[in-house]
């Protein structure tokens, strides 16, 4: 399950660095590439992945409501092929992880939340400020959780082979979250990936982690009520291994954890391996934790990045 995360986050550059690619869409239009199209490969695609749904129990009334009006997104396509490798420096990828925005908004966010955050680290034993901050990098406190329809997507890139049997079982389990009642159709949208929510789920991810945290009957990590997406990435963490009552690390001119040369150097705990279960990178663990501690009012990084090639 970790695995299958890492893979599309991997795919989108790193959620943070990738993250106005998969913002809502706020001029009400949609780029035409991202429109569905008739393709006839991916129609007789789709019909054979019909009889395979079913057969492992999707039903037919789940299948064709969730296919409605669903097409080939060239897009999608277009835009997996085309990744580039993200190659940032410490420093640059703090400057966006943890910028001066994404501080402030983090710290309103938590003022927002405070008694929900409180209450899943009492239930989940993951601390606040730390949720609060995969929450921030993923979809910037939601407000880029991504509009394209996740079975669209994934179905789309299932046909395109590339990495075929990854995103049929990825619509197959999309498939399973709509018939169980968690989402409809229209509201499952996502990144072009298919990363769903304010905590950018894919569905095999959503479905071992997910959970009910309001009490509703539903997992829905899409709401305007963030409580369970919050909550699932407070489990997700859990369950890899977080340790209640020890901090994720913090920064030491001894450290033995140096990500960019000449710069700041890291001391780390269980719980920063914990957090790169969420994503396998130094520099996403490390960008969780300082956001966490500036939310929390912590202070700024202390040691100096070494000067750039231009001074």
């Amino acid at each position: 399950m970790t695995t299958d995360r890492r893979f599309i986050i991997a795919a989108l550059g790193a959620s943070v660095l990738a993250g106005c690619a998969s913002r809502r869409d706020t001029s009400g239009t949609t780029p035409p590439d991202l429109l569905p199209q008739r393709n006839a490969g991916y129609d007789a695609w789709v019909a054979g992945f019909r009889r395979r749904a079913l057969a492992q129990g999707v039903s037919s009334t789940t299948f064709d409501a969730a296919f409605q009006n669903v097409g080939f997104l060239p897009g999608v396509v277009t835009r997996d092929r085309n990744q580039t490798e993200f190659r940032r420096t410490l420093q640059e990828y703090l400057a966006i992880a943890a910028s001066d925005e994404r501080i402030a908004k983090g710290r309103a966010a938590y003022a927002r939340h405070a008694s929900v955050l409180n209450a899943i680290e009492a239930r989940y034993g993951v601390n606040r400020y730390i949720v609060t901050a995969i929450w921030g990098l993923e979809s910037f406190y939601g407000a880029r959780q991504g509009n394209i329809p996740v079975i669209a997507a994934t179905s789309t890139l299932a046909y395109e082979g590339r990495r075929g049997a990854f995103f049929e079982a990825q619509t197959l389990q999309a498939l399973r979250i709509l018939q169980a009642g968690d989402i409809s159709p229209a509201r499952m949208t996502g990144s072009w990936a298919g990363a769903m929510g304010h905590t950018q789920f894919i569905p095999t991810t959503y479905a071992e982690f997910a959970v009910d945290f309001t009490g509703d009957g539903r997992r829905d990590i899409w709401a305007v009520d963030p409580s369970d997406a919050l909550a699932s990435a407070a489990n997700y963490l859990a369950r890899s291994g977080w340790q209640t009552g020890i901090g994720w690390g913090r920064e030491n001119p001894r450290g033995t954890l140096e990500p960019q040369r000449g710069g700041p150097r890291f001391t780390t705990t269980a719980n920063f391996r914990a957090i790169k279960r969420y994503n396998n990178s130094d520099a996403y663990a490390i960008g969780v934790g300082h956001l966490a501690d500036r939310i929390a009012g912590g202070a700024k990084l202390q040691m100096p990045f070494p000067p750039t090639v231009a001074g």
